[in-house]
């Protein structure tokens, strides 16, 4: 796969995948993102569903370096693959967006970095936040206002309950400038947990874009069941 040619213009879109980790919570067998859900891996399924946005120029999947993932993963999908995976996903997501330099992108196109494991994903909630981000100074990511009540805890009691107002559940994707994000990645660390937090330590306020609660992540066993029986309520 050919990348942008670093004089087109105007800003382009790029995905990226970030595929470094093993999730030891999901009790998968090996890497979650290739564990099989409805006849599909994780991956595919995610692939699938960004493949379908077509302002997304191009996929790239950073995998670590010494991973060979199954092209059945990538079918139909015309990603690229990155072994330049690191030890953390901040790590795994700055190393792919210099992979993405390399093959050609430019500093101020947008990257969109999204989970693997967000593999219910669907294109029209990402056209809803291309939409709402591609003029924005900052940029933004999918996020769910918070509806339940919310406890802290203190060996194993309730030490208090937590003002839900105003408190959102970040989700992914999440699209900024490849600029912005590499700034903020190199400046906020390796144990960053999402690209909104490393922006939002510059300074800045990424916009929330209202997601939906089935673009969940999939992290414990009982979430491969739930996502099944979603998959099979779905129409297209």
């Amino acid at each position: 796969m050919t990348l942008a040619s670093a004089t087109e213009d105007p800003p382009r879109l790029y995905a990226l995948v970030p595929c470094a980790g093993v999730g030891e919570r999901a009790g998968a067998s090996g890497p979650k993102q290739y564990a099989m859900l409805g006849g599909r891996s994780l991956l595919a399924h995610t692939l699938g569903a960004l493949v379908r946005v077509s302002r997304i120029d191009a996929i790239l999947v950073v995998v670590s370096p010494g991973d060979a993932p199954s092209t059945s993963h990538f079918i139909d999908s015309g990603a690229a693959i990155a072994y330049c995976g690191g030890a953390t996903r901040a790590q795994t997501v700055r190393n792919g967006l210099d992979e993405l330099l390399t093959r050609g992108a430019r500093l101020q196109d947008w990257v969109l970095v999204h989970d693997a494991a967000r593999c219910l994903v669907r294109p029209e909630w990402i056209d809803a936040l291309i939409d709402a981000c591609l003029d924005d100074p900052v940029g933004g990511l999918l996020a769910l206002p918070l509806a339940d009540t919310l406890k802290s805890e203190s060996d194993g009691r309730v030490d208090t309950t937590i003002d839900r107002r105003g408190k959102w559940q970040a989700q992914t994707p999440q699209m900024f400038r490849i600029a912005l994000l590499r700034d903020a990645l190199a400046r906020a660390g390796a144990n960053v947990t999402d690209e909104a937090s490393a922006v939002e330590a510059l300074g800045h306020a990424p916009r929330l874009v209202p997601g939906a609660l089935e673009n969940f992540k999939l992290t414990w066993p009982a979430d491969f069941d739930l996502a099944e029986r979603l998959l099979r309520t779905r129409t297209t």
